[in-house]
């Protein structure tokens, strides 16, 4: 059994529902289509000076950002019934990002989902090569 769990800390939700419901699928499906079952992932909302905090702590970069991950397993390493990680979501961030692009929050937060997801995967940016597969990766579960 897959186990998504969410938590908002972003107070001010400006008038947007969040539907946490959405969120647990996204989560589900990337998880599923990678073929990772029997997991627990945590998903927490923010505002960017929570994910900024998180940011300068754990990256030791002091600025927002659209989202973090926190695998709690190396790749390669997940096991039955383990905590993969948690994902970390500015919502202040995500808006700007949708209204920029022209589209809904429901859709960045399901690309932010999905990329946040891969992370906890063992997905990488760093080079070129990994940027690539992740992107495709990311594309074709937009896409699914």
């Amino acid at each position: 059994m897959i186990k998504i769990l969410v938590s908002n800390f972003n107070f001010i939700n400006r008038g947007k529902k969040i539907g946490i419901k959405s969120i647990k699928e996204v989560v589900k499906r990337v998880l599923k289509e990678e073929g990772v079952n029997n997991v627990e992932v945590s998903v927490v909302l923010g505002d960017d000076g929570f994910v900024q905090e998180l940011n300068r702590l754990w990256r030791g970069v002091d600025s927002p950002t659209d989202v973090l991950a926190f695998p709690f397993k190396e790749k390669g390493m997940i096991k039955d019934g383990a905590c993969l990680g948690e994902i970390a979501i500015s919502l202040d961030t995500a808006r700007q990002q949708a209204k920029t692009l022209g589209h809904s929050l429901e859709k960045e937060l399901e690309v932010l989902l999905i990329h946040g997801t891969l992370h906890l995967l063992g997905y990488d940016h760093e080079r070129e090569k990994d940027c690539l597969k992740m992107q495709q990766r990311e594309k074709e579960l937009c896409q699914g």
